[in-house]
């Protein structure tokens, strides 16, 4: 059977539409005017905003320095440091760097500066305590626990009841400067001298000079006792007392004494100032005044204690 075809009516036309064509269009014309204006109004904003500023410049300018926490420094002297803040961009100004040229300045230990608007800006300073007079190559200059060097020694400073520290500069060169010719292992051991004392304030009155030349054996003198008294590198302020309830006894039995040494538990060596001939030191060993023996007594806790020996020796140089 064959197929039959029938004429096809050209009046008939089917329809090719995609409905969804017209809105894919609408969208992909609408998305980037969207965009564009978001981008357009951000920008607009930001010019309106840098306008505003523009016109308030001379509203953030800094106008004004408040200093605080000075007690050496002046404020006067801060300024001098701080010299061109002023009028500088509140907001622009770099208070990292001002920080750092404050810091350059010996008797700043630290220093913080803030922001405040509209036109101030606040510094803190953090102040370097000198913990003695450090005596270095001749010279004398106040020094901190780190034996960096704070200021020339002057009468401008002559209110500061410090100990004269020897022995910092043991290692510096003769031509080296001043900041650098301190050992920090002897600043270390000089602080801790100090800062022991300072727990009973009538014995750091009497201190009147620390060495450190030997970095495992202070040595100090007190005032109105011209004995230089070695103290180890620990118990400074046990020993110091007991060399102070000891005192009258020892000069009792050594009247002119060149140095103390306090630093075995057991007994106390005493080196007389001037040469004796041996046979005075041999009898002077087997002998015990009662004012001696009952000094040993006392600080023992009225214990009995070993005798002390006088040891001759050659003659050193008093610091």
């Amino acid at each position: 059977m064959s197929a039959v075809s029938a004429p096809s009516d050209r009046r008939f036309r089917r329809a090719h539409l995609k409905p969804g064509r017209r809105r894919r269009a609408w969208r992909a014309l609408v998305r980037p005017v969207l965009q564009y204006g978001v981008i357009g109004a951000v920008l607009g904003y930001g010019l309106y905003r840098v306008s505003a500023v523009a016109a308030y410049a001379h509203v953030l300018r800094i106008g004004h320095i408040d200093v605080a926490g000075t007690q050496r420094l002046s404020k006067g002297e801060v300024l001098a440091v701080l010299n061109g803040l002023n009028g500088e961009s509140i907001l622009w100004t770099d208070l990292d760097a001002w920080r750092n040229r404050l810091l350059a300045s010996p008797w700043v230990q630290d220093a913080a500066l803030r922001r405040s608007l509209p036109s101030t800006v606040e510094v803190v300073i953090s102040e370097r305590q000198p913990i003695g007079i450090g005596r270095i190559n001749g010279e004398m200059y106040l020094v901190d626990s780190r034996g960096i060097v704070i200021d020339e020694y002057g009468p401008q400073y002559a209110d500061l009841d410090l100990p004269i520290v020897d022995g910092l500069g043991a290692k510096a060169k003769a031509d080296s400067a001043a900041e650098t010719m301190t050992d920090e292992s002897r600043a270390d051991l000089a602080a801790r001298v100090i800062g022991a004392l300072k727990v009973k304030p009538a014995v750091a009155k009497r201190l009147s000079q620390v060495d450190v030349s030997d970095v495992h054996n202070a040595s100090v003198i007190l005032t109105g006792d011209p004995a230089v008294i070695h103290i180890g590198e620990d118990q400074f302020l046990p020993r110091i007392e007991s060399y102070l309830e000891l005192a009258a006894a020892v000069h009792d039995r050594v009247a002119d004494i060149d140095y103390v040494d306090l630093r075995f538990d057991d007994r106390i060596y005493v080196r007389p100032a001037k040469a004796v001939p041996e046979p005075a030191i041999k009898i002077a060993r087997a002998e015990r005044t009662p004012a001696f023996a009952k000094a040993t007594e006392s600080k023992r806790g009225g214990a009995a204690s070993r005798a002390r020996n006088v040891r001759p020796g050659r003659q050193e140089q008093k610091r």
